[in-house]
């Protein structure tokens, strides 16, 4: 986009996310009792709905139940492997959301009882809830690729869950010789931010150009195309040429098997031997959304797109990547609107009103080198149940923009960083 876009896309975003949490809801309205709001995942998606559920209902009981005692953000994590922030920055707790009389209980939901209403902890704790919200997240599909599983990954590390494995491969990064071999392998659709890979094998090669120059990236990819695929591939042309090379799933970069003693993957095209392998498995919806019986054969969550209940069990709503959203990706801006829009249909459904007609943003930044961003922005209704883009709302940035333009885009990237974490943890 062009600057002036870009700024009247922010605007009319936030005014329709504004408007999707809160348009309908009479500010005098509040629950005769005292509702019990249990919400499970302290991320993107589930932070913040806890924060919004207060905001909209000072009377509700919310409780976030979240195993870690931080939060580490996966959106900007790639820059820790390029070296150019620390995990620190990406590292927040949840002091603010005490201050806001929200109830942390730092443990990790193992069941639900959707008949009985209440979910178990590994602590043994029980918790009762009158609504439950679950921001899962993502698990992995161990079975998908031979020789690759949760242990093998400790070593092969996945890092789509940003903490110890993002400092692993940051570190294999550092202890490779010069004019290794980096493989990264891409999952199948649908998965956690989709241009998520592509970002990597930048802030990968944008390391190693400054470092370790007679070195290589290939990406091994399950699929044909990817998200902003000709945005990424000028930028990889203007800044680190051959040293980035793709490999389509048609021209065999589907990985079939790992053999992790020998450092190689199994493709359709024979094998492959890395000096770093970073594999990222196909998905499918968090663990606690499979104990719960709350997905499909797919492994996903089916729900309504306007409340987020789940369409499998009542009084249960299912926000972020785990869920089936329609048209909106699987990414932290997406979960952070979803998480407003579920916390304004709860309150209205407590205080006796429909759901408010929900609007949804989604912004998703990547940062090719340190001072050339690219994004897709995009606006969403709800069309006969199901989430759709707005026509003509949002877009995708430019191509053959100036310098100029591209370094606006990266420091959008870390503002709207800094913006989203204080609205979500603030």
């Amino acid at each position: 986009m062009t600057d002036m876009k870009r700024r009247n896309f922010v605007k009319a975003a936030a005014g329709a996310s504004l408007l999707g949490a809160f348009g309908m809801l009479p500010t005098g309205a509040r629950a005769a009792s005292k509702a019990r709001v249990l919400v499970i995942g302290g991320g993107y998606g589930g932070a913040v709905c806890a924060k919004y559920l207060k905001l909209l209902d000072p009377s509700l009981d919310v409780t976030l139940v979240e195993m870690n005692r931080q939060f580490v953000s996966c959106p900007l994590s790639n820059e820790v492997l390029s070296g150019e922030r620390d995990i620190d920055s990406l590292t927040f707790g949840y002091d603010g959301l005490i201050g806001r009389r929200i109830r942390i209980m730092y443990d990790q939901a193992t069941s639900i009882d959707p008949q009985g209403q209440h979910v178990m902890g590994k602590s043994g704790h029980r918790y009762d809830y009158d609504k439950l919200v679950i921001s899962p997240g993502v698990d992995f599909r161990w079975d998908a690729i031979e020789g690759y599983d949760a242990s093998v990954a400790e070593r092969i590390p996945h890092a789509w869950k940003a903490g110890p494995q993002t400092l692993t491969l940051r570190r294999q990064l550092t202890d490779m010789r010069d004019g290794g071999v980096v493989v990264i392998a891409a999952p199948p659709n649908p998965f956690r931010c989709p241009p998520g890979p592509y970002e990597r094998a930048s802030q990968v090669a944008h390391y190693l150009k400054h470092h370790k120059p007679k070195s290589k990236v290939i990406i091994l990819d399950a699929k044909n195309k990817f998200s902003k695929q000709k945005l990424f591939t000028q930028g990889w042309e203007k800044f680190y040429g051959p040293m980035i090379e793709w490999v389509s799933a048609d021209n065999g970069g589907q990985v079939s098997a790992v053999d992790a003693a020998n450092m190689t993957v199994t493709t359709g095209s024979g094998k492959l031997k890395a000096d770093v392998l970073n594999i990222i498995p196909p998905q499918k919806a968090g663990a606690i959304a499979h104990a719960g019986g709350l997905v499909n054969e797919k492994g996903w969550c089916p729900v309504d797109q306007r409340s987020f209940e789940s369409e499998i069990h009542k009084n249960i709503h299912v926000i972020g990547d785990a869920s089936i959203a329609g048209a909106m990706p699987k990414s932290g801006y997406a979960a952070n609107s979803q998480g407003k829009a579920c916390a304004a249909a709860i309150v209205a459904e407590l205080n006796g009103l429909p759901a408010p007609e929900p609007s949804y943003v989604n912004t998703c930044y990547s940062i090719i080198s340190p001072n050339h961003g690219i994004s897709v922005a995009a606006v969403y209704g709800l069309k006969d149940g199901t989430i759709s883009k707005v026509k003509g709302a949002g877009g995708l940035s430019p191509m053959d923009a100036p310098d100029r333009v591209r370094a606006l885009e990266a420091d959008y990237a870390r503002s709207w960083f800094r913006n989203i974490m204080s609205d979500t943890f603030g």
